[in-house]
């Protein structure tokens, strides 16, 4: 038996975001050491590393058992969905995809995991950038801003995720109120002119729910904050979820328990 990790996310045609991603999954082979292989592979626009690729490297290493983590955010993500039926995992996708179907040898065992969701290391990432933002809790509110979908069912998935993280960033975090809004459909200015009609004297700490700052962190957050009118009430600083060690804590951690399970 020859345990590999196969780490998927999305991709991006900005090498910065690439190289980012294998900074933690780098740490994440230092700390797995020989036990497990592990390989990171992208779900489109980074060439020779697409999820096939890091299949077949794993299949050429001698791995019988392959542990497949979706390194995304929410549960609501299609692509999770979508990869997860191109794996194998799903009879049927949720949604539309122009995904194929992966090449998984017969004597292959695949198991395919989860995102982050509410996990308690996103939990982490979350209160530690909102303390980056943070002056005095006690006249600020919280607004969790994520990517969501305008598909029935994962967007209710992005709004199960979001609330779990809102709940535990006032029960651990402080602060009195954590709303959410999702970007797909588009919440920001509603969820904005709930949280001032409730909190009127409380600054709004904007926390985009990304991976990476890329195109929503810089453009489309800024822009829907703008739109809202209400812009000067909040603080945004366009920080997204890495670089942090928590998000190579995650995945060691489900590795960990992955590979201690695969004998039960």
């Amino acid at each position: 038996m020859k345990l590999g990790l196969l780490v998927i996310s999305h991709g991006s045609k900005d090498a910065g975001w690439v190289t980012l991603v294998d900074e933690t999954i780098e740490t994440v082979r230092v700390r797995l050491g020989s036990a497990i292989l592990v390989e990171a592979a992208f779900l489109e626009l980074v060439e020779g590393r697409l999820i096939q690729d890091g299949l077949d490297r794993l299949v050429n290493e001698g791995v019988t058992h392959v542990f497949a983590l979706p390194l995304f955010v929410s549960s609501g993500s299609t692509h999770v969905d979508e990869i997860g039926w191109a794996l194998g995992a799903y009879p049927e996708p949720g949604t539309e995809t122009e995904l194929e179907k992966l090449r998984i040898s017969g004597k292959l065992k695949l198991t395919y995991g989860q995102p982050m969701d509410d996990a308690p290391e996103l939990i982490t990432i979350v209160l530690d950038r909102l303390n980056e933002m943070s002056v005095d809790t006690s006249r600020e509110s919280v607004l969790l801003v994520g990517h969501g979908s305008d598909e029935a069912g994962f967007r209710e998935a992005w709004e199960r995720g979001l609330d779990a993280i809102a709940f535990e960033v006032m029960k651990v975090g402080g602060y009195e109120a954590c709303s959410t809004a999702l970007l797909l459909p588009n919440q920001v200015q509603k969820k904005l002119e709930l949280l001032k009609a409730d909190y009127p004297d409380r600054q709004v700490l904007v926390m985009a729910l990304f991976l990476s700052v890329g195109y929503f962190t810089k453009e489309v957050v800024p822009k829907r904050l703008e739109s809202s009118g209400l812009a000067k009430e909040c603080r945004y600083l366009g920080s997204a979820l890495m670089p942090h060690p928590s998000v190579a804590d995650w995945i060691v951690r489900q590795a960990r328990e992955w590979s201690e399970g695969i004998g039960d």
